[in-house]
This record gives C-alpha cells, structure tokens and sequence, in this order.
C-alpha cells in the first residue's frame, strides 16, 4: 500500500513539475519573434507559440506571454478569457522584480491591451493604453518599441478622422525606419514597412471618403497599397487587406477593368488563407462593379456569393444588407418584381437593425446612389410589385387605401421626429446650461429651490402612500444615495435594488419607498434615468464618447445589452443614441 502511495506522489510531483520548465533568453526571444510574425495573419499559429512561452517558469515570459493572448482571445471573440489573461499578464509584471526589463514588459502589457480596446472601438481607452505604454519604453529608451506604439497611435488617428495626423506621422516613422534600418533584422523591417504603409494607404483612402472631390488622395492611396503588396510577399493577411484596398481605389476612379482583376486576385488569396470575412467582400464589390457597368446577370452571381458566405461570418452583416439592396434593384430592372420584393423585404427588415452601424461606415452606395434614405427606394420596390402582383379591382382599391395609410404614417412619423428633434435639442441645451451653472456658482441657490419645490410637489403626490418611515431616516437615505450618484456607482451592471439596498445598509422596501416619495419614480426609472443621463452629458462634453458603438455605449453604463439601452434612450431623448450624437 505504501508502494503505491508513494508512486502516485511521485507521479503527481512529476507531472506538477513537467507544467513549468526553464526557457532560455533565447528560446524566449524566438518565441516572441514567432508570435510577432503571426501576429495579425494566423492567430491561431501565434497562439501555439504563446502557449510555448506559458510553459517558463520565468515571470516575464509569462507576463508576455498573458499579455498577447490578451489580443488573441479578444480577437477569438472569447472576452472573458481574454479579460482573465488581462489580469494575469499584470500579476506575472507585479512579480518581477524592479529593472529595465520589468520597465519594458509594462510597455507591452500597455500597448497590447490597447490594441485589444482598439479591436473592441473604445478608441478613448486605446489611446490611454497607447500612451501610457509610451511613456514606459521612452523611459527606457526603446527604439523599438517606440515605433510601434507611435504607429499604433497614428492608426488610431485616422479611426477617428484626425487624417492629416495620421498621415504626417505616419509618414516620420517610415523615414526614421529607413534611417534606422540597421537596427531591425530583415524580416522585422519588412513587417514595419508592410503595416505602416499599408497604414498610409488607409488613411489617404479615408481621407478621400471624407473629401470625394479630392481625387488627387487616391493616386497618394494607390502608391502606398501598391508598396504594401510589395513588402507583404511573407505577410499574408497585410497582402489580402492592401489589394482589396487596392480594387476599391481603381473602383472609386472608375477603372473597373483593374479592379475587376484586383478583386479576382484577392478571391484567390482568401481562398488559400481559409479568410471567409475578405472572399465575402470581394464577391460582394465583384457584383457592384458589374451592377456598375450593367452586367446585371454577373452582378448576381457575385451578389448571391456574397450572401452566402455573409451568413458563415459574423463580421459582413453590412455586404449582406448592401447585397439585399443592389439584388432587389437589379431585379426592378429585369421586371422580376416577386424578386425584386423578397429582397427589398430582407433590405427593410434588417435596415433599422443596422443603422447606427451604416451611418458610422458611411457607405459608398449612399454616394453612388445619390440618394439620401436608401430604405424609400426600397419602399417603392416593394410597393411596385405588389401593384404588378395583384391586378384584379377589389385588391387596387386596398392597396390604394394601404397607399393612403402609408402617406398618413409618414407624415405622422415626419412630425414624431420633428416632435423628438425638438425634445433632443432641449435636452442638450439644458445639460449645456446644467454643465455651466456647474461653473458658476451663483446658480447654485437657485438650483437648492428649485430641487426642494420639486421634493414638495412629489411629496403632496405621494401622501397616500400607506408606508411611513421616519424623515431623519427618508433623508438618511436619501444622502447616501447622492453619495452613490457622485461615486458614479450607477454605471455598475449590479446597480440593482437590492444590491444599493445592501450597500447602503437599509431593506428594498424602505429604498423602494424613498426613492419613490423623493424623486417620484419607481428604483428601475430611478436607475435607468441616472444612465442616460451621463450617456447624455458624455456625448455632449465628449466628442470621442460619440463615436462609440450603441453596445460599447450599453455596456459603458451598465446595461445588459443595446437594445435595452437604445429604448431607455429613446424613451428619454426621442431618438436613437446614433442620432442623438450626429445632431450636436
């Protein structure tokens, strides 16, 4: 008996020690190479090497190692996995002991949870990430890792539409690489070269779509995309992205012969790196060259690709519904209405879904099209063949009643939004004042009176309600709940009943009771209204808080999701979060 306990301690102790093992300087600096090469083309084959690196018993191996997986996880769409090496790559940093080392794996830590709040469109926290990893590697003096977060930075400067930023750092980097050549090895200035000039080329191509009279931005475009292609011979996915850049160029100076060509290159490739998200898009601007130059029956073909590989990938939500559009327009001219009905049909009931999301990428079809609201053509499409459809008398008169209801909802939707415009920008004119009697205090009594009539009104509403409890207390509450309301505790998801109830150490029906005699509501719209209000506050005061998504919005104030969020919203302003921030 005693043998066998003592194998099984043994194997146990060999198996707990074969989890960690020394890696050399080395081994540690191949892997980091390895990882860094697959970095943005297989990050599959980046996780392997990460997972090599996790072996070492060694703390900054570890901390790196935790830090990349960061990215990878997040780029996996496995969040919290990706949250739980966020805290580890911290915890392996704290343990090392003070040197340049531990100095420079801050810098990594930093810039690769910044590139991971980039990945997620929290541009405001990326750049804080970005800069905080700078101010580390500049205290050290890392040449390196210097480049590398300058240019992460200007790649962020043109997500926010700061081009001639991007652009002009941008172009220093490339030049103080070329200086510096001899620090980088072969394959590291290749990568440099390929990620920063395709970079260029993005942002001259941006910066078009923002100016569409300068053409002259899509010459300085098309050199830089073609320079990337060039460096990109070993970086795959850099490759795939600069020649679809690339076609959209030759797309947008209407030279579909080179585009056409560019585009069947970039199907070939995406083919071979297993890429669906890159061969849906491909097929999709196919069809809207051919759409373009009247290939109708081609146009469909690629139109019909495009959907079926949308419905594989979770990231062409928007070709899906751009494809629906140009489908159902096609199938108007070639007088197939049944058609020409399904796919409007997909197009509206997907539109207002995507909408916030359209107006963010400014799509091209808005220009193409000249038109303003994409969804009336589609509306008359869809009208059209119903007409065509239904021929005989009895059903003409229905639809020309249908006709006439419709024109009612619309004017009657014109004067809601006219009705909601107007409540939108009283809101924003008085959290405008709210935010300068802020900084004037000669307000502040008038606002103290204002608050205790309002308390007095509430209170002759509510003195029928049966439960009493005694005014010291009411008001006892009451102070720790603005306590709450300063620590801004309501952006927390679990800012619940009885989670402030708990905390404040009082029972739910007493806060329940409070919050409703004191501020005439129920706990729900108590919560809900402190949210959107700060939503509110922060679009106005902060211009980089407007570009956020409606769900990094949500989750920024503690909604479980953006639906919930947006109707909470709307109930408030009259309008969605994507409006609200376009109109100020």
């Amino acid at each position: 008996m005693r043998l066998i306990i003592s194998f099984l301690l043994l194997f146990v102790l060999n198996v707990g020690f074969a989890q960690k093992k020394q890696i050399s300087e080395q081994e540690y600096l191949r892997l980091q190479d390895k990882i860094r090469l697959h970095f943005n083309a297989n990050v599959d084959s980046a996780l392997v090497y990460a997972y090599q690196m996790e072996k070492s018993d060694n703390n900054k191996h570890l901390a790196f190692a935790n830090s990349v997986m960061t990215f990878f996880f997040q780029k996996k769409g496995n969040i919290k996995e990706s949250q739980k090496r966020y805290k580890a790559a911290f915890y392996y940093l704290e343990k090392m002991p003070e040197s340049r080392d531990k100095t420079l794996m801050k810098s990594y830590v930093y810039n690769y949870a910044g590139i991971v709040e980039y990945w997620r469109g929290d541009y405001s926290k990326a750049l804080g990430r970005y800069q905080t990893a700078l101010k580390f590697s500049t205290e050290i003096d890392d040449i390196k890792q210097i480049i590398k977060i300058n240019g992460n930075i200007a790649i962020l400067n043109e997500a926010v539409g700061n081009y001639q930023l991007s652009i002009k750092n941008l172009k220093k980097l490339i030049t103080f690489i070329d200086a510096k050549e001899g620090a980088f090895t072969k394959i590291e200035l290749l990568n440099h070269k390929s990620n920063y000039n395709r970079a260029l080329g993005s942002a001259y191509e941006s910066y078009f779509m923002k100016n569409l009279t300068k053409k002259y931005l899509l010459d300085s475009a098309e050199y830089y995309y073609k320079k990337t292609i060039n460096y990109s011979q070993n970086f795959a996915e850099n490759k795939i992205s600069a020649q679809l850049s690339l076609g959209n160029v030759y797309s947008w100076k209407n030279d579909f012969k080179n585009a056409e060509k560019t585009y069947y290159d970039v199907i070939f490739l995406a083919q071979q790196n297993n890429s669906t998200t890159t061969l849906c898009v491909a097929n999709y601007n196919l069809g809207d060259i051919y759409y373009s130059t009247k290939k109708y029956d081609k146009a469909l073909i690629f139109f019909k690709k495009c959907d079926s590989l949308a419905l594989l990938s979770k990231d062409n939500t928007i070709d899906y519904l751009k494809s629906n559009f140009y489908q159902a327009k096609i199938y108007n001219i070639l007088k197939k209405p049944d058609l020409a009905y399904k796919h409007s049909k997909i197009y509206l009931d997907n539109y207002e879904q995507y909408e916030a999301k359209i107006s963010e990428e400014a799509l091209e079809v808005n220009y193409k099209q000249g038109v303003d609201d994409l969804a009336v053509e589609m509306v008359s499409i869809e009208e059209k063949y119903k007409n065509e459809v239904f021929l005989n008398r009895g059903l003409k008169v229905f639809y020309v009643l249908m006709f006439i209801g419709i024109v009612f909802l619309l004017i009657k939707n014109i004067r809601d939004k006219n009705k909601a415009h107007k409540k939108m920008n009283a809101l924003i004119e008085e959290f405008k004042a709210n935010i300068e009697k802020k900084n004037n205090p000669e307000f502040e009594v008038l606002e103290k009176e204002d608050a205790i009539l309002e308390q007095e009104e509430i209170h002759l509403k509510k003195e029928n309600v049966n439960l009493s409890i005694d005014e010291a207390k009411e008001n006892k509450i009451v102070e720790k709940l603005l306590a709450l309301e300063n620590k801004l505790e309501y952006l927390n998801a679990d800012f619940t009943l009885p989670y402030v109830a708990k905390k404040i150490k009082t029972n739910t029906t007493y806060l329940s009771y409070v919050v409703n005699k004191r501020f005439g509501k129920s706990f729900g719209e108590y919560s809900n209204e402190l949210k959107i209000n700060y939503v509110i506050n922060e679009m106005i005061t902060n211009h980089m808080y407007r570009k956020y998504s409606t769900q990094a919005i949500a989750e920024s104030v503690g909604f479980k999701n953006a639906v919930s969020f947006a109707k909470s919203f709307r109930k408030r302003t009259g309008v969605s979060p994507a409006q609200f921030a376009s109109n100020i």
